[in-house]
């Protein structure tokens, strides 16, 4: 449990806009001889958001700062070495992420992070897995809106379904929210970097061991109605049917046969046109290098929804399983899924890997995997809901 360090959590990039609005979740709600640090690379910045804090909690006055850039490996070197769990929202991750996640792989630290970019999670796994494994750490990725109420989600409904038979899961997400500029800019980072994340799930597929005597599949699905929801299912090209696939793979519980299939719930076809439109075209101009430079210049870093907007934000995932000849119908929801919501999954998941008795997993592991029903509950505790809803006719 590598208690004689100094720092339960440290949580790196806490000057960003998702990294403050994560300190002051943990501000509100550590526990009492939690023994935390803010690290990132400016000290006047980490300074100014530990006022912040104090302000919240009097005795946070003293709260440790760690200076650490990702260009310099000994001062992430340090802060691995310190901490028992590092939680980074440090992004885009495929440009900023892999340093700390190569220094908490060898100091046998636990790290969480907040991505959603394919490529970066298949090369850590191609590059720092079997280091993770050796040095006991533990790598969970996609600790925000990507992937926990997906991952969790699915999971949950496992739960409500009989035991050993072929499953099928359908997740459909709605949302209503604005972005910051770190998600902007990791989103079109993305966008601009197909070849290469093709490349990247290629040569994890070649290491990666599948799971033995079961099937798991996670299904691109297509544009459809659903008559039993009354929404038009639209395939969503996000992270979270993969990190879904790997918690099945890694957890026999997901039975012998699993499949899982991925949409956003749109109510109007039109709406649905002129996404498909957007997205589009959106695509086809982040690989035209100016123009990428230039919608990458529309946010500053930092930039983000104010309380009263993210007040007004929601997101809702439904989830409808079959299997053994039964259906049900589940629901998680909560408030802002980008930043009120994904702040406070980071820093409960980082409770949650330093505080709770936990499965014994090494290497990069999902949130199911690494965490599964402990995190649950503290989720539930904190506000985010899980529901059976009525089994649909």
């Amino acid at each position: 449990m590598r208690d004689d360090r100094p720092y339960d959590i440290v949580l790196f990039g806490a000057t960003g806009f998702t990294g403050g609005l994560t300190a002051e979740y943990l501000a509100r709600h550590a526990p009492p001889g939690l023994r935390w640090a803010l690290a990132g690379r400016n000290p006047t910045k980490l300074a100014a958001v530990r006022d912040r804090l104090a302000a919240i909690d009097p005795e946070l006055t003293g709260l440790p700062l760690l200076t650490a850039d990702v260009t310099d490996p000994e001062s992430l070197r340090v802060v691995a070495e310190s901490a028992r769990v590092v939680a980074t929202t440090v992004g885009p991750y495929v440009h900023h992420g892999e340093p700390l996640v190569a220094a908490c792989a060898r100091a046998g630290t636990d790290y969480l992070d907040i991505t959603g970019e394919p490529e970066f999670v298949d090369l850590t796994y191609v590059r720092h897995h079997a280091e993770a494994v050796r040095t006991g750490a533990r790598l969970v990725h996609a600790c925000g809106f990507d992937s926990i109420p997906h991952d969790l989600g699915v999971w949950f409904t496992l739960k409500q379904l009989p035991a050993d038979v072929p499953v099928t899961v359908d997740g459909f997400v709605r949302a209503g929210g604005r972005y910051s500029a770190g998600t902007y800019h990791s989103a079109l980072t993305a966008f601009s970097r197909t070849k290469q994340t093709s490349r990247a799930a290629h040569e994890r597929k070649q290491v990666e061991p599948r799971p033995t005597g079961r099937r798991v599949r996670a299904m691109p699905g297509r544009i459809a109605r659903s008559k039993e929801l009354g929404v038009w299912m639209v395939p969503l090209p996000t992270i979270d049917p993969q990190v879904v696939r790997r918690s099945a793979a890694a957890r026999p519980e997901y039975g012998p046969d699993f499949r899982y299939r991925h949409f956003a719930a749109v109510k109007r076809l039109p709406t649905v046109l002129a996404g498909a439109a957007g997205l589009g075209g959106l695509m086809g101009l982040v690989k035209v290098p100016p123009a990428r430079r230039w919608l990458l210049g529309r946010l500053a870093s930092g930039q983000g929804p104010t309380p009263e907007q993210r007040a007004k934000s929601w997101f809702r995932v439904r989830f409808l399983g079959t299997g053994g000849g039964r259906r049900v119908l589940t629901e998680v929801a909560g408030g802002d899924p980008g930043y009120d919501e994904t702040a406070k999954m980071l820093a409960e998941s980082a409770l949650c890997l330093a505080l709770d008795d936990l499965p014994a997993t090494t290497g990069q592991v999902t949130p199911v995997t690494a965490m599964g029903d402990a995190l649950l509950d503290r989720l539930v505790k904190a506000g985010m809901t899980f529901r059976v809803l009525d089994t649909p006719r």
